[in-house]
């Protein structure tokens, strides 16, 4: 096979009515292209101003199989290394590159990352709760992800409360967790957010609070940057602490791993580094007896993405899925995606991420400059 070179990267910025999404588009001089995603909430336009700015100095004329020498390209090579902007302009890329190699071989990619380990995986379903106010408006709309077919779900019934709460806003929350613990039954399992936003003894106390309703986990109930904070809320509770979904690289996870006070780490494919290294963290945590759940509040790339670790990694838990929950006309942009079905998404079989993006339809639903604010109300 002879050598490819990349000859360019294109951005596609897309809005819905939660936020607005960042396509990105490897293209080679083999005529195969690849498809990452780099969503940052209301930072995307950033992000892409970045990989304009990045890619002539990174990226293009170099080949794409080469995965590992443009991961140190972007990470090593930048004096300013990590956060949410330079990480997933990385991401995205090489997420992007993964494709290309699957598409070029005609395999999917979990094949390439040491062969599948399982057919499907149990899905979570998310987003089903925004604009939901009060415990009847949880409890119906709870029961229609269980009609759905989910077997577990996720929301945050805190909003738009900050780090310290009364007694009165813990109880309001314990009500809405209340009702949909009544709506789903006992054997769905409930996921209970926190995004990062209480004081360690709120958090405790909260925490406290959820165990009567058996939680599946608690995410992310301090700020991911304390994980001091994250040992004393985990040494006070019997339930499963989740995190990550905001570290980057293998050397952000090191410490949450190793010091055993999370139940199931978190990272984001399009934020943590790409597929790549999201397998190697993943293998960091199997060494503690941790899974993984991937985060993936994003679009169908990134979802492709995840199931392609899915696919081919052992401790993998569960898959986040706001498919069903969020902007419909987002399936009509690609050729493909992923679907759940009886609560499962099916790992695929179709070669590299198995999409193309139908760019005619993407001018249809512009960038909007979403804000995302987890202090005034906008959560799900």
């Amino acid at each position: 096979m002879s050598e490819i070179k990349i000859v360019d990267v294109k951005t596609y910025l897309i809005g819905t009515e939660r936020k607005d999404l960042l396509w990105v588009k490897v293209e080679t001089d083999a005529g195969i292209s690849g498809l990452g995603e780099g969503t940052v909430e209301g930072k995307s336009y950033i992000v892409a101003e970045a990989i304009s700015l990045l890619k002539n100095r990174h990226i293009i004329g170099k080949d794409p199989f080469n995965i590992e020498e443009i991961f140190l390209s972007l990470y090593r090579n930048e004096y300013w290394q990590g956060g949410p902007i330079m990480m997933t302009v990385l991401s995205a890329i090489e997420i992007a590159l993964w494709d290309i190699i699957g598409k070029t071989l005609n395999q999917p990619i979990w094949r390439l990352l040491g062969g599948k380990v399982r057919d499907s995986v149990k899905a979570y379903a998310n987003g089903w709760s925004f604009g939901a106010k009060g415990p009847q408006s949880y409890y119906e709309q709870a029961k229609k992800v269980v009609d759905k077919g989910y077997t577990a779900l996720k929301f945050d019934p805190f909003k738009p409360f900050g780090r310290e709460l009364s007694r009165k806003e813990k109880m309001q929350a314990m009500e809405e967790v209340e009702a949909v613990r009544d709506a789903v039954g006992k054997e769905v399992e409930i996921m209970i957010e926190g995004h990062g936003r209480f004081g360690t003894e709120t958090a405790i106390e909260i925490a406290k609070m959820l165990e009567k309703y058996d939680p599946f986990w608690f995410e992310e109930p301090v700020s991911y940057d304390n994980i001091d904070a994250m040992e004393r809320v985990y040494r006070k509770t019997n339930i499963r602490l989740a995190a990550g979904e905001r570290l980057y690289t293998k050397y952000g996870f090191r410490d949450l791993i190793k010091r055993g006070c999370v139940g199931v780490i978190q990272p984001d494919l399009t934020h943590t580094g790409g597929i790549l290294e999201a397998k190697k963290i993943a293998a960091m945590a199997d060494a503690e007896y941790i899974p993984v759940a991937l985060h993936n509040p994003s679009g169908p790339i990134s979802t492709s993405a995840c199931l392609q670790l899915a696919g081919c990694t052992p401790n993998y838990l569960i898959q986040e899925a706001f498919q069903d929950f969020e902007a419909q006309y987002l399936k009509d942009l690609v050729t493909w995606r992923p679907e759940v079905v009886n609560g499962h998404f099916v790992i695929p079989n179709k070669s590299g991420l198995g999409m193309e993006l139908i760019e005619e339809a993407i001018l249809e639903y512009p960038y909007q400059n979403k804000e995302f604010n987890l202090w005034q109300g906008n959560t799900l």
